[in-house]
Formats: structure tokens, sequence, C-alpha cells
């Protein structure tokens, strides 16, 4: 009996509680910190979706606002949410300082509070790929998008820097049980199991964000003190595992450094989608 209920708590996983920590976690130390070095992802993505000013725009899991600031820049109607509420407010100062219109709406990207076929576009830079209840997010954002509009994403892939990082951090503190990879978002296959017969077509490409860093000690020092994740792992150690969580970023970091001069340059792959709904 106790191995059934097991099975079924795994196979069922509560996402409730699982949310209300991941935003205690990104809610932790200050994102906002690293998110201003992704600018360029947002802007990409918003010129491969080659966005028409006008443009509906909502952004999903926005964080502090990056693709929500370039797809304002382009002088789309933008819809800016997260579950974050001082992620949502540090977007708000930046687009209040390029006197930038957006919206703004706390939001869960598994329950979004809009009508069906209510956007343009829906875009989403490393946000929404962290929500635990994939299926039901990748159905979300399908649901609020028109017919002919487009799905943005930038996800990282399981194999580049950060996906690596994340598996990393995993080994010394474990995921909630029945969660799967949010690096499963930068994958074809997972596009083709969550899409596949429900939109007109799938574009995906392979690009790469490069972190450059004054030294590896930086980096790790750097999301350490702001990355949620990172900040809330180290948390959770004593002072042997925190050691062993130190020394395996650094290894991780000295395996894939291209700097030679002791600072840090390392690419990291992600995946840049457009799925035409």
């Amino acid at each position: 009996m106790q191995n059934t209920q097991a099975t079924i708590e795994t196979a069922h996983p509560d996402y409730a509680a699982i949310k209300t920590k991941q935003q205690a976690t990104w809610g932790s130390g200050d994102y906002g910190r690293i998110g201003v070095t992704l600018q360029l992802t947002g802007e990409e993505l918003c010129e491969t979706m080659d966005l028409h000013a006008g443009a509906r725009v909502l952004d999903v899991a926005g964080g502090n606002g990056n693709v929500s600031l370039a797809a304002a820049r382009r002088f789309c109607k933008v819809v800016s949410t997260d579950y974050v509420q001082g992620l949502l407010d540090q977007s708000r100062a930046r687009a209040a300082a390029e006197a930038l219109p957006i919206d703004y709406r706390l939001a869960d990207a598994e329950a979004l509070p809009f009508a069906d076929a209510s956007f343009d576009h829906v875009v989403s830079t490393f946000g929404v790929m962290f929500a635990p209840n994939q299926a039901q997010a990748a159905a979300e954002l399908l649901r609020v998008c028109r017919h002919g509009g487009t799905i943005g994403l930038a996800s990282w892939t399981p194999d580049g820097f950060v996906g690596r990082l994340l598996k990393t951090v995993g080994r010394h503190v474990p995921p909630p049980a029945g969660i799967s990879s949010p690096a499963l978002w930068g994958t074809e296959s997972f596009l083709t199991r969550h899409y596949a017969g429900k939109v007109s077509r799938i574009d995906v490409e392979t690009r790469q964000f490069t972190f450059r860093y004054r030294s590896p000690a930086h980096f790790v020092q750097v999301f350490r003190d702001f990355y949620g994740p990172v900040h809330k792992a180290f948390a959770a150690l004593d002072a042997a595992g925190q050691t062993a969580l130190n020394d395996d970023i650094l290894a991780l970091i000295a395996e894939l450094n291209r700097a030679s001069d002791g600072s840090m340059i390392v690419p990291s792959d992600y995946l840049e989608v457009v799925v035409t709904r």
C-alpha cells in the first residue's frame, strides 16, 4: 500500500506547493541582476518573429522584462506577466525609464487570465520553461494565441552550459519528485510532443548566449548572490556541501571557458523557437 501511494504521489506532483516554493526561489536573490545581461536574447527573438507595430504581445513568465521591453520598443501592445510581483516591479521600472507603455499582470503561466485567442504573439525567454506542469503551460501558450499568430520562445538546451549548470545544482539539491527538467523546453522532441498536429509549423534554431564575467569565481559569486535556483541551493547546503557545489560549478566552467586571461567567456546554447498557430 505504501509503495502504491508513493507511486501515485510521484505521478501526480503537488504543483501548487511546488509553485509556492518556486515563487520564493525566484523572489530570492535579485534575478534582475542576471536578467539584464540576457537582453540581447529578447531583441533577437523579436527580430526572428518579425513583430509588427501595433501587434498584441503577451510575455509569459516575463521576469524583469527583457522580451517585454524589446516588443514595446517595436511599438507593440505588450502585456507582461509573471507570478513574482518583485520581478514585475523591476520590469515596470525599466519600462518607465524608457517611457514604454506596457501593461503588467500578476499571473501563473499554467492558468493565464486571458480569453482564448487574445494575442497575436505569445513570447517567453527563459521563463515558461520553469513552469512545473509543462503540458499545462504549453497548452496555455497555445490557447491564448490567435489562429495564424506565433509563439516565440528562448529556452536553455539540456547539453548547453546553463542546462548543465542546472543538472549540477540538481545533483547537490535534488528537484521535487516527479518534475521534469526545464531544459526539455530546449529540445525539438518536447515541441513536437506538445505542438505537433495542433499548429501549422514549428521553426527552431540553436543560438548561443555568451556569459562574460571577470573570472569563473566572479560568475559563481554573482549567481550565488542573485540567481534564485543557485542562491537557494547554496543556502540549503552545509559548509562542506557549499564547497562541493562551488567546486563542481568551477569545474564545469573550466571545461567550457574559452578565455585565457583569467576572465570567463562561456557560450551557452539555447533553442530559439517560433511556433505558428
